[in-house]
């Protein structure tokens, strides 16, 4: 007796703005919401792409994704998996467009300086996080970046839940190291852990990690 695949395989290619990234187990990229012409659209990530995505995407870029689309007749249910994620055309021309720079003589010895991509710290938005303190965690952090001089190399980027409600509030820092239970009066010693060239006294701090007193103490999980 023959076998039935009830799986039908075929490739799709679609075009939708970006939503927010869909994350596992806290900080893990698993997928991203698009929003389409026919609505919202979860795309899941190919391995390849999860560890080099860019953080710093901004919500509402259009976004061409190609990829593999299953169908299980089964369930009804169609599944989305990204191979190549790219800039749609729209974005494409919108670069195109802009007059090139001028010329400068070569007398004068100039060049134009490269523009540096901000470092992104992520801190979740949602309503647990905020809740447990989120909120005077982005004010701590802002206030941070100014202290530092850091406003033009760092940048705050609030995500969507990072799946880790009750240890919030959860932020990733540019180099993926993650924190929860962080606290406002503790941004202080994250940042000169991470921006140590940028501190304003003269001795270093050591971030307290512990598990025992949510209130007072955050957690440091490692980077994936």
């Amino acid at each position: 007796m023959g076998i039935c695949n009830s799986k039908d395989v075929s490739e799709f290619c679609l075009e939708g703005r970006f939503i927010e990234f869909i994350i596992k187990d806290g900080y893990k990229l698993k997928g991203l919401l698009l929003l389409t012409a026919d609505g919202e659209c979860y795309v899941k990530l190919a391995k390849h792409l999860r560890f080099t995505f860019d953080w710093c995407l901004p919500t509402g870029t259009l976004l061409q994704v190609v990829g593999q689309k299953k169908y299980d007749a089964k369930t009804g249910k169609v599944t989305l998996k990204a191979e190549h994620v790219m800039a749609a055309r729209e974005e494409v021309q919108k670069v195109q467009t802009i007059s090139p720079i001028k010329q400068v003589p070569a007398t004068e010895n100039t060049a134009p300086k490269p523009n540096k991509a901000k470092a992104a710290i992520l801190v979740c938005q949602k309503s647990d996080c905020m809740k447990r303190g989120g909120k005077a965690v982005c004010q701590a952090l802002e206030a941070a970046l100014s202290d530092r001089g850091l406003e033009d190399q760092v940048t705050i980027k609030g995500t969507g839940c990072m799946k880790n409600c009750k240890a919030g509030p959860n932020l990733v820092m540019p180099d993926k190291t993650r924190y929860t239970r962080i606290q406002a009066s503790q941004v202080s010693t994250v940042m000169d852990k991470h921006f140590p060239d940028s501190q304003q006294s003269d001795h270093l701090h050591q971030v307290v990690i512990s598990n025992t007193n949510q209130a007072e103490t955050c957690t440091v999980v490692s980077g994936f």
